[in-house]
């Protein structure tokens, strides 16, 4: 992952990546093997995505809503 990479941008390439494996898995072309290979990988990549929509939906939690300043 790039280091200029946002959460959001990560978020998008780990559900285009399981979006990819989910039209090879339906395809039927993976060898019995590859098909449970590529569900591990997935679960993986939705562990990892999982992580990345906690922490933007904890920085949106903190992130003041617009109109609502900080009183002195």
């Amino acid at each position: 992952m790039p280091e200029a990479m946002s959460s959001a941008e990560h978020l998008d390439e780990l559900i285009t990546r399981l979006e990819r494996a989910a039209e090879q898995l339906r395809s039927g072309e993976l060898s019995a093997d590859a098909a449970a290979t590529m569900v591990e990988d997935c679960a993986s990549l939705a562990t990892q995505a999982a992580a990345e929509l906690e922490q933007l939906t904890r920085a949106e939690a903190s992130a003041p809503a617009p109109g609502q300043d900080t009183l002195l």
